[in-house]
């Protein structure tokens, strides 16, 4: 006699799966965005909390140690949805689908005083004009050098204009050396001029104790509207707007970044616009369900603020306001699950971003970046050469009536190595825990963790020069989830 797996038997353990949400996937990738929520039956609300530390260790292209950038961060995830009659669902979702947190600390090429990027940077400025000028104390010390013999000439100058005031009959011999001394004294000081701002950027530069850092963060606000169709309304499509709202904060720091050191970007937050459209099947005598999800690309235009301290040797302001356009990528995520017996649920989960398309391009960063690259396209600040993939597969088993556990095991392919040195991670690999406790027949609490293992990436800078090499990396999620169902 065939088994009849009822959903409502199988929920106990189903939504244990999702507690431990996506963390230091491939390119900017947080949350997943999961939802399954809304795919719950009846009127259903939960509300997630996600906590994700990660050690990212490695060395810079010095062999100089570099210390865990990766910052402990956390986030959260709702949603509500209810049944309008048998046809219609309403719902909504919040979640914090991308994001980034790095910093660098230690004595390393992302860290302080960038004394061979300074001096790279002179050299380069000086080679043809003062060739055996070529560090930032051989600077100081020839504008000293000049500087010193401008005051001797000016002292002149002054000795020879006293004497001609104290005798006038001096001044036909007098005056064609003072006006030749002024002339020789203007000349220098043109000349000084950019040094003196080449030397006072490298003096800034030199004294800065700061490290690299960055920090992005978005939110999701998701309204969904479903229609069941079907002779036992199996079928069902889904969609809805989609509010997005954005915020950066990039500090790039070090020898690492070249002639970038001391970049400063701060991205406005804004909120823009997209949707999701989807479409599922069920069969609840079998406990399967599955749905794919298209999530669009939202064009961002947001305010940027920019500070480029060599702009300022170049001739140009250092500190820019402006716009800047950053599109978050499209996304398409398939979930199933089907019963295996009346107490064990199978469940699957893919995900498809396509990184590759993707990139942040700050204007004053890459107005600058053509002079290196000697084109009107420039270089972004950050950019990715391959699409993510991400696949889940997991168990999840009844023991009583009110307790389930579940199992997960996880591969996500990241999104190209070499990669930024923003964010040095290829994908990983991960295995999951957790348990959900019915506490009433309506709510439930659920708590689970995972342990991931991190692809070894090598870190670029937007030049493609290889810059860091992070190794045998790992990292962990723990959540927990409190929800209600009423069917």
């Amino acid at each position: 006699m065939r088994a009849n797996f009822h959903l409502k038997t199988l929920t106990v353990a189903v939504a244990t799966l999702s507690i431990a949400g996506v963390a230091s996937a491939a390119g900017l990738d947080r949350s997943g965005q999961d939802v399954t929520a809304f795919l719950q039956d009846g009127l259903y609300a939960e509300a997630v909390y996600t906590y994700i530390d990660a050690d990212v260790t490695g060395k810079d292209a010095s062999g100089n140690k570099i210390d865990d950038i990766a910052e402990s961060y956390d986030f959260f995830r709702y949603g509500v949805k209810a049944d309008v009659n048998d046809t219609f669902s309403v719902g909504i979702l919040y979640d914090e689908p991308f994001g980034a947190a790095a910093d660098y600390i230690g004595d390393n090429n992302f860290v302080g005083a960038p004394t061979a990027a300074i001096d790279n940077l002179i050299a380069s400025q000086l080679s043809e004009r003062l060739p055996e000028v070529n560090s930032a104390q051989g600077l100081n010390t020839y504008v000293e050098g000049v500087q010193q013999t401008l005051a001797a000439g000016r002292e002149q100058i002054s000795q020879a204009e006293a004497a001609v005031a104290a005798n006038p009959a001096l001044e036909s011999a007098l005056r064609p050396q003072i006006e030749a001394g002024r002339a020789q004294v203007a000349a220098g000081e043109a000349q000084l001029a950019p040094l003196e701002a080449l030397n006072d950027y490298a003096a800034g530069q030199l004294s800065n104790t700061e490290g690299t850092k960055v920090e992005v963060r978005s939110e999701n606000i998701t309204g969904i509207l479903g229609a069941k169709f079907g002779s036992n309304k199996e079928f069902q499509v889904y969609g809805g707007p989609v509010a997005q709202r954005v915020k950066a904060d990039v500090r790039l720091r070090g020898s690492a970044y070249g002639p970038a050191t001391g970049y400063t970007a701060h991205i406005s937050p804004g909120t823009d616009y997209g949707y999701i459209a989807g479409f599922a099947y069920s069969k609840p005598e079998i406990a399967l369900k599955a749905a794919l999800t298209y999530r669009s690309e939202i064009d961002h235009s947001l305010n940027i603020g920019e500070t480029y301290p060599v702009v300022a040797v170049l001739g140009g302001e250092a500190t820019q306001g402006g716009k800047i356009d950053i599109t978050t990528p499209e996304s398409v995520n398939f979930d199933f699950q089907t019963g295996i017996n009346p107490t064990t649920l199978a469940t699957a989960k893919v995900r498809w971003v396509p990184w590759g398309d993707f990139s942040i391009v700050p204007p004053l960063y890459n107005e600058v970046s053509k002079q290196s690259t000697r084109d009107d396209k420039g270089l972004p600040l950050v950019d990715y050469d391959d699409d993510q993939w991400q696949v889940e597969l997991g168990l999840a088993k009844r023991l009583t009536p009110a307790f389930a556990v579940t199992g997960t095991v996880g591969w996500d392919s990241g999104a190209g190595n070499p990669v930024t040195s923003l964010g040095p991670i290829e994908g990983y690999y991960s295995a999951g825990l957790g348990a959900k406790y019915n506490l009433t027949e309506n709510w439930a609490v659920s708590a689970g963790g995972k342990y991931l293992w991190f692809g070894d990436a090598e870190g670029q800078i937007p030049t493609k020069a290889i810059v860091s090499d992070f190794e045998n990396n790992d990292g962990f999620i723990l959540g927990a989830k409190l929800s209600y169902q009423a069917q």
